[in-house]
């Protein structure tokens, strides 16, 4: 299933590739030889090509990419043509309006902006074919439809929680005995944090204490406030919470990479140190590892999820950071920049190396977790803005740092041939035994 997948993308690029020189090859035709040279006879040869050329396109998609199918003529004319022209025309307005002016506000250089634009629209253009335009379904003898799963809906779930399930399981298998309680770290990088830190970790106590076995382990990353004197006290007060200093460089990737290079216990979940995130939410992530997934994911955006108080730009830039690691991976998963996840301590030795030195760490994580083929489910959470302090992330700066990360997780899903996979380590380890 997975070499068709990939032969069916190559497909379509191919296809896409050829549509593309015939529009050039139509416009230079049109203004050369026949001499639409006005301006007003450029713009209908402009129009006449793109048009030709999306017809092109079409068949060549509806014959060799996703043949059969079904080709009654009200079929194709009043749903699939339609709906292919929305889709063309959806991706490129997303490309110009959307993404290229975020990019550039970002600070990304013009190259990769065109590069992310082109692959976007591509991607968009893809799963809308994919799901809406190509993928009608006609039953033949001795054969049943394809699972109801592949044929639902890619929905772009926007600013508005509740159009996906709450609890989703990806690649990987889930082991099917419960293993004994695990030891679940609480990992809180923490820069200048001393009008919260104490609130956050008294907080998280409060709820995990005489219900799960826990250690809380702040990472102190540098901090130029009273951030550590308030830490060596909470330290003296509580045997299960200690912290230690980041022997990094500053950054939050840097920070939450020595903490899960330092962490205790069987498995870890990554808080924020501003009270942003809901100490409840870590005791049922906690009962979702316990349950035998490897990974447990929160999302703000699916039904029963929260947030309060988010600054509405951040909102905005989000929930495109995320539809677009969502098409570009084909997955459900909505909140992959969320840093509040949880991950049993095979995952955190399996998805290294990690690279990144700032808060793409959020995206490299989960996303290595995923294309190695860990399970993972997806819960509601809620999230809460800070009311002390001032927040370390900057969209501006972290753009291009994002984009590598994303690229680099995509090129090794696209190109390693699956060399990381969960299944080769298994493979080596049993042969060496």
């Amino acid at each position: 299933m997975r070499t068709i997948f990939q032969q069916r993308i190559l497909k379509f690029l191919v296809g896409g590739g050829v549509a593309a020189c015939l529009n050039l090859l139509l416009i230079f035709a049109m203004i050369e030889l026949l001499k639409f040279n006005t301006p007003i006879l450029r713009n209908i040869a402009n129009a006449v090509a793109i048009e030709l050329s999306l017809l092109f396109s079409f068949f060549v998609y509806r014959i060799w990419v996703w043949p059969g199918g079904n080709w009654k003529v009200r079929e194709v004319l009043c749903r699939q043509l339609p709906l292919y022209h929305l889709s063309a025309g959806a991706s490129v307005i997303i490309r110009i309006l959307i993404l290229f002016p975020i990019l550039d506000w970002l600070g990304v250089n013009y190259a990769v902006n065109t590069l992310v634009g082109v692959l976007s629209s591509a991607a968009l253009n893809y799963v809308i074919s994919d799901r809406l335009v190509f993928r009608t379904q006609v039953p033949q003898p001795g054969r049943q439809l394809e699972s109801e799963s592949l044929l639902e809906l890619y929905y772009p779930e926007g600013l508005a929680p509740g159009l996906v399930d709450s609890s989703i399981q990806r690649p990987g298998t889930l082991n099917e005995t419960v293993q004994s309680p695990l030891v679940l770290s609480v990992v809180i990088p923490a820069y200048n944090e001393e009008d919260c830190i104490e609130q956050t970790i008294q907080s998280i106590s409060q709820v995990l204490e005489s219900k799960i076995n826990y250690e809380i382990l702040v990472i102190n990353d540098n901090s130029r406030d009273c951030t550590e004197s308030v830490l060596q006290q909470l330290q003296a007060q509580n045997s299960k919470v200690r912290y230690i200093n980041n022997y990094y460089p500053n950054g939050f990737g840097f920070a939450v990479r020595c903490g899960l290079e330092s962490f205790q216990g069987d498995a870890v979940v990554i808080v924020m140190a501003d009270c942003s995130d809901a100490p409840e939410d870590i005791l049922v992530y906690y009962y979702k590892l316990q349950s035998g997934y490897d990974c447990v994911f929160g999302s703000r955006f699916i039904k029963g999820g929260k947030v309060i108080d988010y600054p509405i730009h951040k909102l905005i830039v989000n929930r495109l950071a995320n539809l677009f690691i969502q098409i570009l991976f084909g997955i459900k998963f909505n909140d992959t920049t969320n840093a509040f996840k949880a991950y049993h301590r095979e995952v955190i030795d399996g998805v290294a190396p990690l690279l990144s030195h700032h808060f793409n760490l959020t995206v490299e994580i989960p996303l290595k977790a995923i294309v190695r083929g860990y399970s993972y489910a997806t819960l509601p959470i809620t999230w809460r803005n800070r009311t002390t302090g001032v927040s370390k992330l900057k969209l501006k700066e972290m753009g291009s740092r994002y984009l590598f990360i994303v690229f680099y997780v995509f090129l090794e899903k696209l190109l390693s041939g699956g060399d990381y996979a969960r299944k080769n380590f298994q493979s080596v380890i049993r042969r060496q035994t």
